[in-house]
C-alpha cells in the first residue's frame, strides 16, 4: 500500500525504518484484502497472536517449537511442577451422559459449582447469591465473546485501548451495535478512572467491555475504584468484564485472593454485569476450552440459547471433569501457590530487561504481561513490527504492540498509533522458556549495536 494520501493525526508519517520494512509491508498487505476468492475477506482471518505465529512458521517454528521461546501466545505454563498446585487430570472418564449432546448453556452440575465458587469467594455475607441459573457454561473465551455480542441491543459500545486482540474481530463481526474507542493514558498506565467511565456513560454508551485484570498492560482497576465503576454503570450500562486474569493477582502479598466485580454486585439479577472466566489462564488449562459467563438469569438465559446456533455448547466430558476441581478451598490453595509462581517469574523478567536498559514505568501488578516501550531503542528497533522481526531470527516470538489498538471498523491508521512503539511480552511460559526469550532478545541489542558501530 503506497503512504500517498495517509492522514496522520499526531505524526509525522511513516519513517524510513518503516517504510524500507519488509515486515511492515507484509503487514500493510495483509489488511488491503484481494479477491481470488470472491466469498474470502483475508482481513479477518486470524488474530494479532495468529498472525504472529503465521510468521514464525515462515522462519521454522512449526518444525521445531522446542528450539523457540514464544513470548507470544496468551499461555500459562500446562506442567505440574508449581509448587503447592493441584495436579490436573492426564486422563477423563468418559460418562454416559458425556456421549450425548449436552446442554448449549452447559452441564447443570459444573453451573452450580462455578456459582458455589463465585458465592464463597466474592459474596459471603450478602442477601443476593449466584445459582445455576446465572451461569453458562461455554467453549472458551472467544465463544463467550460471541456469544454476548449476539444477545446484545443495538448500542454504543465502549471499549478501551490497549486491550486483547481477540475484541477486535468480535466487535467487527456484528452489526447490531457501534463500538467506539476510548483511548487511556500511557502517563498514568493505562488506568481506568470512574471519571472516564463518568464520560462513556455521559455520550450515550450502554454496553461497557474491558478486561480487568488488563490485558496487555498488566494492571487491575480494584476496589474502591471498581465498585465505583460498577455504581456508575448500575441502570444505565451493561457492564462486561473479561476477568481470565482474576487469579494472577500480585496486589494482595499473593494470598490467593481473586480480582472480581462479582464482589461488588447488588443483585444477581438486577445489575447488569456480565462476568467471563474459565480454566483456560487461572486453571492453567488451554486445550480444554472450558469457560463460563456469569450474570443476571435472563441474560444467561439468552446467551445459554443462542450456543445452539453459535457453537454448540462445550465438550460435556471436559464439563464433568471441571467440577471437582472448582471446590472453593481448594481453588484458594491454587491460587497461592500461582500468584508466589508467577510474581516470581515477573521478577525474574523484569530484572533482566532492567539489565537490557528497558525501562518499565509501570510495573505490571497482574496477568503475565510485561507491556514493554521499545522506544529508548535505536530506530530500526524500536517499534513492534521491525522489533518483532528481528526476535523472529532470534527463534523468539513477541507480539507488536500495534494488535492491542483495536480497530474493528478500520477507519483509522494503526502506523498513526500510540501502541506502535511497544511489545506484549508473555512470562506465562515455564522459566526456562523466559531465559532463553530473553538470551535472545539480549543478542538483539547487541548485534543492532555492534551492526550500528561498524557503519558508522
Amino acid at each position: 500500500m503506497s503512504s500517498a494520501g495517509r492522514k496522520f493525526s499526531v505524526s509525522k508519517g511513516p519513517s524510513a525504518s518503516e517504510l524500507n520494512s519488509k515486515i511492515h509491508r507484509q503487514f500493510r498487505n495483509a489488511h488491503e484484502g484481494h479477491r481470488p476468492h470472491a466469498g474470502l475477506d483475508p482481513s479477518r482471518a486470524s488474530t494479532g497472536v495468529v498472525w504472529c505465529t503465521e510468521r514464525a512458521t515462515e522462519h521454522g517454528f512449526q518444525d521445531d517449537p522446542t528450539q523457540w521461546a514464544n513470548l507470544g501466545q496468551g499461555a500459562p505454563e500446562v506442567d505440574d511442577d508449581i509448587e503447592g498446585s493441584f495436579e490436573r487430570p492426564k486422563t477423563i472418564e468418559v460418562s454416559m451422559a458425556g456421549r450425548e449432546y449436552g446442554p448449549t448453556a452447559g452441564i447443570k452440575p459444573l453451573r452450580a459449582a462455578i456459582a458455589n465458587l463465585y458465592n464463597a469467594h466474592h459474596r459471603q455475607g450478602k442477601d443476593s447469591k449466584y445459582t445455576w441459573e446465572n451461569v453458562a457454561v461455554v467453549p472458551g473465551g472467544r465463544a463467550g465473546l460471541i456469544r454476548i455480542a449476539a444477545v446484545l441491543n443495538n448500542a454504543y459500545l465502549g471499549f478501551f485501548i490497549p486491550d486483547y486482540t481477540a475484541y477486535n474481530e468480535m466487535l467487527g463481526l456484528f452489526r447490531n451495535f457501534a463500538a467506539i474507542p476510548s483511548p487511556l493514558s500511557e502517563a498514568d498506565g493505562y488506568h481506568i478512572h470512574p471519571e472516564k467511565i463518568s464520560d462513556e456513560i455521559a455520550r450515550g454508551t450502554s454496553v461497557i467491555l474491558t478486561s480487568n485484570p488488563r490485558n496487555p498492560t498488566g494492571q487491575v482497576v480494584k476496589n474502591p475504584e471498581l465498585a465505583q465503576i460498577q455504581d456508575l454503570c448500575r441502570d444505565r450500562a451493561t457492564l462486561i468484564m473479561d476477568e481470565f486474569y482474576g487469579g494472577y493477582n500480585y496486589t494482595s502479598n499473593c494470598d490467593g485472593t481473586t480480582v472480581s466485580a462479582a464482589e461488588n454486585i447488588v443483585d444477581v439479577d438486577e445489575d447488569d454485569v456480565l462476568l467471563i472466566d474459565g480454566l483456560t489462564k487461572r486453571f492453567r488449562l488451554p486445550g480444554w476450552r472450558v469457560a463460563w459467563i456469569v450474570g443476571p438469569k435472563e441474560f444467561i438465559k439468552a446467551i445459554g440459547s443462542c450456543g445452539s446456533y453459535l457453537d454448540g455448547g462445550t465438550n460435556v466430558p471436559f464439563q464433568e471433569a471441571a467440577i471437582p476441581m472448582l471446590e472453593p478451598t481448594r481453588v484458594l490453595n491454587e491460587m497461592k501457590a500461582l500468584q508466589t509462581h508467577f510474581r516470581n517469574k515477573r521478577d525474574y523478567v523484569l530484572g533482566r530487561l532492567n539489565d537490557l536498559g528497558f525501562k518499565i514505568r509501570n510495573i505490571p501488578d497482574s496477568t503475565f504481561y510485561i507491556w514493554l516501550d521499545l522506544s529508548g531503542l535505536p530506530a530500526g528497533i524500536n517499534d513492534g513490527l521491525n522489533f518483532f522481526q528481528k526476535c523472529l531470527e532470534q527463534k523468539v516470538i513477541v507480539v507488536p504492540g500495534i494488535f492491542f489498538d483495536l480497530n474493528p471498523a478500520k477507519r483509522r491508521d494503526l502506523f498513526d498509533s500510540p501502541c506502535h512503539h511497544f511489545i506484549r511480552l508473555s512470562y506465562g511460559p515455564t522459566m526456562e522458556t523466559l531465559k532463553k526469550g530473553l538470551d535472545g532478545i539480549e543478542r538483539i541489542l547487541k548485534n543492532y549495536e555492534a551492526t550500528y558501530e561498524k557503519e558508522t
